[in-house]
């Protein structure tokens, strides 16, 4: 992959087979009204090759990552970045970026944990509709 792609993008990844992640993707689209994100399922071409390129897990997803300037997060770091291209107030959820990831990551750790049991586990990725198509990577 071309280096100049992650500096042209955010970009949320996303586990595809999982019903909670999908509901956070939902709450993204409706809330991201510049539409400066694209998305990406984990699981598909173009996301096992950028997960490759940054040296990460390209299986067993416990978080969702944010890639923002060519630079990834994930976790809670990766919820703050996120929250600053959100609408109206969601966009403040970043202030809680200046308690350390230690403590935040815990909260996440805890919802990632027990994503499947709270919202289950879908058998496809999702799939977009005709006007959201060009905003999701394959």
């Amino acid at each position: 992959m071309e280096r100049d792609f992650f500096h042209q993008k955010n970009i949320l990844m996303f586990d595809g087979e999982c019903n909670f992640c999908n509901s956070s993707v939902n709450f993204v689209v409706d809330h991201n009204k510049t539409k400066d994100i694209v998305f990406c399922s984990l699981q598909s071409k173009t996301g096992q090759d950028i997960l490759k390129h940054f040296l990460l897990p390209t299986e067993n997803f416990n978080t969702l990552i944010f890639i923002e300037n060519g630079k990834y997060y994930i976790k809670s770091k990766a919820v703050f970045k996120l929250s600053n291209y959100l609408d109206n107030y969601i966009k403040y959820i970043s202030i809680f970026s200046i308690i350390p990831a230690l403590i935040t990551d815990v909260f996440y750790d805890l919802i990632a944990k027990n994503r499947y049991r709270l919202m289950g586990k879908a058998n496809a990725c999702r799939i977009p509709t005709k006007e959201l198509k060009e905003r999701f990577l394959t």
